[in-house]
């Protein structure tokens, strides 16, 4: 999938318990836009539960695509039984910017290594059903010069594409700073140029 093309984000935080064989299961899913925001979310899930038995989290902190941007932690349960399959579970969702920690007090009974999986996997399958979205959609900045008649030209191509100015200097010539949809950037720069005579270049600025 294109880095352009949107993808889904939470719409707000979801909660889900539930008691399997008298151990008490939370799971919290939260909106978290970046691995810093994910780990502050899972720390503050710790401080709520300082008697908590485990704090087992996965995380996908950006577009659900890209895995460099993935996390999790069994947090002290057997290798595997935790961690994975609530990243299973997230990934597979196709919901990006998410984390969920599952919080455990234990009940006295061992679930073993399938029940483990079923149980963290299972409270995020879940809470995943309560969870609204909404689309999140990739903005790309561009720069430009151009003449002050030229002004009305590049705002009427502009609001053609339901773009936006965002910042104008006003000096021999005019500066536009503009936001648009990745998707529609190449295209919106190709006429730019075409019904400018190539007198107007549009040029992309990095993401910081």
């Amino acid at each position: 999938m294109s880095t352009s093309e949107p993808y889904l984000i939470p719409l707000q935080a979801v909660t889900f318990e539930e008691e399997i064989k008298k151990s008490h299961f939370i799971t919290y899913l939260a909106h978290t836009a970046s691995i810093e925001a994910a780990k502050q979310f899972i720390n503050e899930i710790k401080l709520a539960h300082p008697n908590a038995n485990h704090h087992c989290w996965g995380f996908v902190a950006g577009r659900p695509t890209d895995s460099m941007l993935w996390g999790f932690s069994d947090d002290g349960e057997p290798s595997g039984t935790a961690g994975k399959p609530i990243l299973a579970q997230l990934t597979g969702s196709g919901v990006g910017e998410l984390t969920a920690v599952v919080v455990r007090y234990f009940g006295g009974i061992h679930l073993g290594t399938g029940g483990l999986v079923k149980a963290y996997g299972g409270g995020v399958q879940r809470g995943l059903t309560l969870l609204s979205t909404q689309q999140k959609i990739i903005i790309s900045e561009l720069f430009l010069c151009c003449d002050y008649n030229q002004i009305s030209l590049v705002e009427a191509l502009l609001s053609e594409y339901n773009g936006t100015q965002l910042k104008a200097d006003y000096g021999q010539q005019v500066s536009m700073h503009l936001a648009l949809d990745s998707r529609i950037v190449t295209e919106f720069s190709t006429k730019l140029i075409n019904r400018s005579g190539g007198r107007i270049v549009a040029t992309s600025i990095p993401e910081s």
